[in-house]
């Protein structure tokens, strides 16, 4: 059972329906809870407001319950690691802190106004979302992957941002001693203007100010652009590592492999891939039906006399002849 419960709400495979069943309701809890925040705000809708509290202690229920099953079968998500330690690593994991800071504002004295900023800590909610979706998950990827290119982009905006800020006060410091008190008080200026944001409230009036201005302003297009390209690559790169999984072209290793026959005893057919996979523990790679072979997806269903070529690791003799 425990085994069981670990695969629906950890690895969440797309042909298992209790599992993809667990990553939508986990998904419309969210998205309810956040929504019930939104609306508590309107004051024309208090009326709703014990609808909306219904609404929170309810979500946050689930939210506890899966926290809970979580840190039950961490031991199964870091399988290296002591019953112990593989908890306390899944409780300061991204998903562990992201979990618990969805559930520590609802039970802290919001009374008090010190607490009440943790109320905020609710929109975290919405991050949970990236472990059940896979189009946040390619970003999470692209950014993880790139993140020493953007951390460089970053570094460079830093230096162009000072040193602007400290050229833009030599120059207008003496004509404008209000706007330009120092040379921290160009960072607003240096910021909106690299930004191509432009707000208008501080800008430059003499001469050498405007010209500064101008290269700055053009020095700050190709500066957002730098991360811009260095994310647009990643994103590029990851969907075409998708497609070529998809279509069967990336290469790995296997240690061993082994023929399982889908017959009457085995239980095989009539069950998708994704199910078998789901429930056994193994990865099936192709199915051989005749003279076809069948490139295994996880919504292809095994017919009777298919031998699935699967990897050996992890198989149940009980479920089939080799």
């Amino acid at each position: 059972m425990k085994k069981r419960i670990f695969d629906i709400i950890q690895i969440g495979y797309k042909g298992d329906f209790p599992s993809r069943f667990f990553d939508i309701f986990i998904s419309i809890v969210i998205i309810l809870n956040i929504l019930a925040m939104f609306l508590s705000t309107f004051e024309t809708l208090s009326p709703a407001e014990p609808v909306f509290e219904v609404i929170e202690l309810v979500t946050v229920s689930v939210f506890c319950i899966e926290y809970i099953l979580r840190i039950w079968t961490a031991d199964l998500l870091y399988p290296d690691s002591g019953p112990i330690r593989s908890r306390i690593r899944f409780l300061f994991s991204y998903d562990g802190i992201i979990d618990l800071l969805t559930i520590l504002p609802f039970y802290f004295l919001t009374g008090m106004i010190v607490f009440r900023m943790l109320r905020v800590v609710r929109i975290f909610r919405l991050f949970k979302i990236n472990s059940q979706l896979d189009s946040f998950n390619v970003i999470t990827n692209v950014l993880k992957e790139r993140r020493n290119q953007i951390i460089s982009s970053v570094f460079i905006i830093l230096i162009l941002m000072l040193a602007s800020s400290i050229g833009m006060y030599s120059v207008e410091h003496a004509a404008q001693p209000d706007k330009f008190e120092n040379a921290f008080s160009g960072i607003w200026w240096s910021i909106s203007t690299l930004m191509t944001v432009g707000y208008g409230d501080i800008y430059p009036i003499t001469v050498a100010g405007k010209i500064m201005a101008i290269f700055t302003a053009l020095l700050g297009v190709g500066v957002v652009a730098i991360p811009t390209g260095i994310i647009s690559a990643g994103f590029v790169e990851q969907y075409k590592k998708s497609e070529s999984e998809a279509s069967g072209r990336k290469l790995r290793d296997v240690s061993s492999i082994a023929e399982l026959l889908a017959d009457s005893e085995s239980g095989f057919p009539g069950r998708t891939v994704g199910e078998l996979s789901g429930e056994n523990g193994f990865r099936v790679f192709v199915l051989i039906r005749g003279d076809l072979t069948v490139i295994a997806s996880d919504s292809v269903t095994v017919a009777e006399g298919d031998i699935l070529v699967v990897e050996k690791k992890g198989i149940k003799k009980k479920k089939g002849r080799k």
